[in-house]
């Protein structure tokens, strides 16, 4: 199972208590084993305590500047580091040891934004619970080739849909990208296109969730019928909440009133909430028109940016070359 984003978090503040606490413990065998060396901590203290309250009340009682108790402080700090140094420790010794020293392990930087390590962590976690972990490695815009569609308009079509993706992934906006239905039998490239939207969009810091309509269907039965506690194994209301919702095979779920109901109200909430939804079929327009009501084929044909994939099955020719 991944890595839940709170559990990021709080594995950032349980490294940042090991690292404090790691740090006073050789602050306290410094002390016990060099010469000198609790005075200068002694007084360290003292001073960083009275530097805070000058930097509250400047000049205030006679005290001294904010600057003369900084100056103080790096003067401690050298008579440390040359303690230790003849002690035969590094300089360094008694310092606390992030693992990042931009942000001292607490994810953020001084100015309170995200730091670049917390923000790699989160994005190798939404990697692995978007489901397309693996495949997204396998599968860019930068390998994905025409070679394999017919010279003239299927290739043609085809290009168009490759920049219209990457031009999505690129200047992706939950609020503003839209939503794109898309269209074509088996093996012409819509995974490998929307697997490569979903890298990119990750990268950007978005959340992405990758399921097929079987696999989500199978969630919202569980919550409803399963154990009568309202429980599932997925989480559904992450299809809801998620930046982008990449549903692949829709039309090879069972389709009943209770999952129809369930799909025209995932795709008419992310609508009104603003949040971008990307879905693939083989089947045609006129076959999701058979299988579902009115309603949902309306929304997915005429507020959905369509997409048609053509050509051979490219797994297959991929297969045959490979004979």
């Amino acid at each position: 199972m991944s890595e839940t984003i709170q559990e990021i978090r709080e594995r950032y503040k349980t490294k940042y208590l090991i690292a404090r606490s790691a740090a006073d413990e050789r602050q306290r065998e410094a002390d016990e084993r060099i010469p000198g060396m609790r005075q200068v901590h002694e007084r360290m203290d003292a001073v960083g305590l009275a530097l805070l309250k000058a930097a509250f009340a400047p000049g205030k009682d006679g005290t001294a500047s904010v600057e003369d108790y900084r100056a103080e402080v790096d003067a401690l700090r050298a008579e440390r580091a040359r303690l230790l140094c003849a002690a035969g420790y590094p300089a360094d010794y008694t310092e606390v040891h992030y693992d990042c020293p931009l942000c001292g392990d607490t994810g953020y930087t001084e100015n309170g934004q995200m730091c670049v390590c917390l923000r790699r962590e989160i994005t190798r976690a939404r990697y692995e619970a978007s489901g397309m972990s693996e495949r997204m490695h396998a599968q860019t815009f930068a390998n994905f080739s025409l070679q394999y569609y017919a010279p003239g308009e299927e290739a043609e079509r085809m290009r168009y849909n490759y920049e219209f993706l990457r031009n999505y992934a690129a200047q992706f906006n939950p609020r503003k990208s839209g939503n794109v239905m898309l269209f074509g039998g088996t093996g012409l490239g819509k995974t490998h296109l929307s697997s490569a939207v979903a890298g990119e969009v990750l990268k950007k810091g978005y959340d992405v969730c990758y399921v097929t309509a079987p696999r989500m269907m199978g969630d919202f039965e569980k919550q409803r019928f399963g154990d009568g506690n309202g429980d599932a194994d997925g989480d559904t209301a992450h299809y809801f909440a998620t930046d982008l919702l990449i549903l692949d095979d829709l039309g090879t779920e069972v389709v009943n009133q209770f999952t129809a109901s369930c799909l025209y109200d995932l795709i008419t909430r992310r609508m009104d909430t603003g949040k971008a939804t990307l879905i693939s079929t083989n089947f045609t327009a006129a076959d999701l028109r058979k299988r579902y009501w009115d309603r949902i084929t309306s929304r997915l044909l005429g507020e959905y940016q369509v997409l048609l994939f053509v050509g051979k099955d490219v797994r297959m020719q991929k297969l045959t070359a490979e004979k």
